[in-house]
């Protein structure tokens, strides 16, 4: 989700899709859309088929990739939230973002 300077959403776009155990996720392609949106924040998500909500060691590494490439650029990750059985799991509230 692309968010403006007030946290007004601009966008809400899938930008990778995977197969059921791995996503390929490129830095390059999200910080190129929220500079094409002039975004100023976002909040990212991804599904575990599994249902399982706990991160990976994949999903943590990512998302301080995306949370480094995105700051080159002045843009905040205020969440990452992982969709599963039950609650979602949100990076942000871990205390990880």
């Amino acid at each position: 989700m692309f968010l403006d300077n007030q946290h007004q959403v601009l966008a809400f776009e899938p930008l990778f899709q995977g197969t059921v155990d791995q996503t390929s996720v490129y830095p390059r392609v999200v910080v190129q859309r929220a500079l094409a949106l002039n975004a100023s924040a976002l909040i990212l998500a991804h599904q575990h088929p599994s249902g399982n909500t706990e991160p990976s060691a994949a999903d943590r590494a990512i998302t301080e990739r995306l949370k480094s490439a995105l700051a080159t650029v002045d843009v905040r990750v205020l969440d990452h939230f992982i969709v599963g059985k039950g609650s979602p799991y949100s990076f942000a509230e871990a205390g990880l973002l």
